[in-house]
């Protein structure tokens, strides 16, 4: 793979240049990023301004599985100091497993003057998507419950989900969760409990959590606001394509095929009908939302993935911004301060906010 500098023409921060990328072409880099590999330049008419998708190196996150604790980075989303006025609703019921366990969410709503100035009085809503191999994780873990209220420090009010886990309710348990939480969430009744504009729904997701928010982003087609669709994914480090052949061909590790395997309760990938419409990759249309999408060039989870995933993206014209980095950081490790701005970002513009 070949590395490429792109330096765009105007301000990459610029809130009408990114909104407007969104909806014209590849989203835009930042000075001085690296590309894995030469993309197409789109031009913007709007604002004649080229642009293309980028693979980011950074510096700091989380251990992935088989990192020795004498050479653990910082965790980034641990650098994150929570602001003062930020509102956790916890426990809130969105809907009841068969078995008559209720499934809970935790909302975390931002001050109430954080709202930009100019801007509608409803709020965007991000949907936050633990992660554990599908098989452990709580919304309210201390790292999780960060990314809650670091969402709602960027504005947004964030839904972060229980679901149902592995090995006692594998796939499709887990995205049926989700699906219906967001048809919660959109509920007329429980948008204005919260706040929110249902129009305006993000996913944000971190390993299989990351996994889970890609699928949702891909799940169905058509209109962006309606049913259980969203308007914009960020995934960090989410596997997107469970087939065999694909997890073979990537690198994917014994250990990291043995999850999937778990989670789809396949015994191989090779002959497991539950591949397909558990990868993201495989789900994907034109009228699928932008995506962000992060990984390490070592980590758990082959790079290839993502890659695929973008060139998937690409050939569709969906929207979409690739961000990598050296080493084997993994999930929301990546979550340093430059990180948190630059997916903070992305769903900014991508649900004009």
């Amino acid at each position: 793979m070949r590395s490429k500098t792109f330096y765009p023409q105007s301000c990459p921060n610029s809130p009408l240049l990114l909104g407007a990328l969104v909806t014209t072409g590849r989203r835009p880099s930042l000075s001085g990023l690296r590309h894995i590999r030469p993309l197409s330049v789109v031009v913007a008419a709007v604002l004649a301004v080229g642009a293309t998708a980028v693979l980011v190196g950074l510096d700091s996150g989380e251990r992935h599985p088989g990192t020795s604790e004498a050479t653990e980075p910082v965790i980034g989303i641990r650098t994150f100091d929570v602001p003062r006025g930020i509102t956790v609703t916890e426990d809130v019921v969105y809907d009841v497993e068969p078995n008559g366990t209720p499934l809970t969410l935790d909302v975390c709503t931002p001050p109430t003057n954080a709202l930009p100035t100019g801007s509608p009085n409803l709020r965007p809503a991000v949907v936050s998507i633990h992660g554990g191999s599908w098989t452990r994780g709580d919304k309210s873990s201390d790292d999780w419950r960060v990314v809650c209220e670091w969402l709602a420090s960027e504005g947004f009010v964030a839904y972060s989900l229980d679901y149902r886990l592995t090995p006692a309710a594998p796939f499709p348990a887990a995205i049926d969760d989700i699906s219906h939480a967001v048809e919660w969430i959109r509920d007329t009744d429980n948008a204005a409990r919260f706040g929110i504009d249902p129009a305006r729904i993000g996913a944000f997701g971190g390993s299989a959590g990351g996994n889970l928010a890609a699928l949702l982003g891909t799940q169905g087609e058509g209109s962006l606001t309606m049913g259980s669709r969203v308007a914009a994914v960020a995934e960090l480090s989410g596997p997107s394509d469970l087939r065999g052949a694909s997890m073979t061909d990537d690198g994917a590790s014994e250990r990291l095929q043995k999850l999937a395997k778990r989670y789809l309760d396949c015994t191989n990938l090779d002959d497991c009908p539950r591949t397909t419409p558990a990868s993201p990759v495989a789900q994907l249309d034109a009228s699928d939302p932008p995506m962000f999408i992060g990984n390490s060039e070592k980590e758990f989870v082959p790079l290839k993935q993502a890659t695929r995933f973008a060139d998937e993206l690409e050939r569709l014209g969906i929207p979409y911004e690739l961000v990598s980095r050296p080493g084997s950081v993994h999930s929301i490790g990546f979550l340093d301060a430059d990180m948190r701005t630059r997916v903070a970002a992305f769903l900014h513009a991508s649900m004009g906010f």
